[in-house]
């Protein structure tokens, strides 16, 4: 079996993919994509979900590097990290772009 590896863009989709793939952190992109900045308690009030939850969906978006966290003692303020983000954006709409079949379903 022949070794073939992905490109850089697919691992970065996959990787972004990956950390938006729970519909929690969906709503923390979206209500960080909302503000300039917003600090820990914030996001919490927003859902509802546990706090320890809440940090666990943060490390993984921050992980992926869609959002950037700031300490501010003894707060932690977060934001979306805009070089990411846009290049998320340009990926998924470069995969997204990436059907040939322009019908409503190709399978017809």
């Amino acid at each position: 079996m022949a070794n073939k590896e992905y490109t850089l863009n697919q691992e970065q989709v996959a990787r972004f993919a990956k950390a938006m793939g729970h519909p929690a952190r969906i709503a923390i992109l979206e209500f960080l994509a909302k503000q300039t900045e917003c600090y820990f308690g914030d996001i919490h009030e927003e859902l509802p979900i546990a706090k320890a939850t809440v940090s666990q969906h943060l490390k993984e978006l921050k992980e992926a590097g869609l959002i950037q966290g700031e300490i501010e003692t003894p707060r932690v303020k977060y934001c979306i990290n805009r070089e990411n983000w846009k290049l998320a954006h340009k990926l998924f709409g470069e995969f997204f772009g990436t059907c040939a079949c322009k019908k409503e379903s190709c399978c017809e």
